[in-house]
């Protein structure tokens, strides 16, 4: 590696460090433009579209942010109630729910259930806990989460900047990349239509899976009358973004709420696990293959890593740039490894080509 290369790698290591820097000490101040930059990517390709069918950028973008606003406050005024009067209802809930698996287990098991049993003092343990606590964490988390101040400038400044980001995207592209250095040019652009494709290929797909399945969950649990079933659904649908958690955790809610709630008809317990069963299935079979695909190179382990990892480390703005950072690092390092598969150090030197033998004079 030559001079002017160890130079590059220095300045490149430094500014990749300031970078990091910057976004542990501003933290949530950053909230609203990274959420900004993560909408307008995502929305870029419908722009796109929409000016490949005759659109000026300005009206796509108008286009866009109208119908984008209105799904919002679609959601806002009449999704997020339910969703907190059902999170309140379950947490309220819960101790009656762990009251009667005591009852049940006590019944069929006395055993278990003699004084001073592990079994029996854990679940006393676990009723007192969700009785006292309960609502002081879901009325934590809400409070946090909204706070007034926050809130209103998440609310305020994510669709201004979003919509200005989307309207001058290709722009801001084409200025980056009159900035690159033209001796990496091809190198780094290939790179980052890799990172791009992993994007493009996980997150957009994960999302809408995410949004199908949270809408199937909810509104089929809905359908059978399940206690808590539209909150189960959501949850289930959220987190599928990350493969099979979704699933099992919502199926081991909804089977458990099942059983306390129809348990002298068994036959509408098989039909909440069978909804699941069903929405696992297409995920696997339909969803996930035609609108995420099997090439995008993101393990569900490293994924799991990058959120818990940036989450602790930034919050929830960790929690936004986990998935392209993890994405980015995921196809640098395939870079890096494809470069050491093709040198000399795996090779060794038996692989190097040989010398043309010098003629004699």
């Amino acid at each position: 590696m030559g001079l002017s290369a160890k130079k590059q790698m220095k300045w490149w290591g430094i500014s990749a460090l300031v970078l990091v820097f910057v976004f542990w000490v501003l933290g949530g101040a950053l909230l609203p433009y990274i959420a900004a930059a993560a909408i307008a990517y995502f929305l870029d390709p419908v722009a796109d579209r929409l000016e490949r069918m005759g659109f000026s950028r300005i009206w796509a973008t108008v286009v866009i942010t109208t119908i984008t606003a209105l799904l919002a406050l679609l959601v806002i005024l009449i999704v997020l109630p339910l969703l907190i009067d059902q999170v309140v209802g379950l947490v309220r809930a819960a101790p009656g729910l762990v009251a009667q698996l005591q009852a049940y287990l006590g019944d069929r098991f006395p055993s278990f259930f003699i004084e001073g049993s592990m079994l029996r003092n854990s679940l006393l343990s676990l009723q007192n806990l969700l009785k006292d606590q309960g609502l002081v964490v879901a009325n934590g988390v809400l409070s946090s989460s909204l706070r007034v101040f926050d809130f209103l400038i998440l609310l305020v400044v994510t669709p201004v900047v979003s919509f200005y980001l989307l309207l001058d995207w290709d722009r801001l592209v084409a200025k980056i990349d009159s900035w690159l250095p033209r001796e990496h040019l091809a190198t780094i652009r290939g790179l980052a239509r890799d990172i791009d494709r992993v994007l493009a290929g996980f997150v957009r797909g994960q999302i809408t899976v995410s949004v199908i399945l949270g809408s199937f969950y909810a509104i089929s649990l809905a359908l059978i009358g399940l206690e808590f079933g539209v909150v189960i659904g959501l949850i289930a649908g959220l987190i599928s973004f990350i493969p099979f958690v979704g699933s099992i955790i919502g199926g081991g809610l909804s089977i458990g709420v099942a059983i306390f709630q129809f348990w002298d008809d068994p036959v509408w317990i098989g039909v909440v696990a069978a909804v699941f069963a069903i929405g696992q299935f297409f995920e696997g079979n339909i969803l996930s293959p035609k609108l995420v695909g099997g090439s995008v190179g993101l393990h569900p382990v490293w994924l799991m890593f990058s959120l818990s990892a940036f989450g602790s480390l930034l919050g929830f703005m960790g929690l936004l740039v986990a998935v392209p950072v993890s994405a980015s690092i995921g196809v640098i390092g395939r870079f890096l490894m494809d470069q050491y598969m093709e040198g000399q150090i795996y090779k060794g030197p038996d692989e190097a080509e040989p010398e043309e033998p010098v003629e004699p004079e």
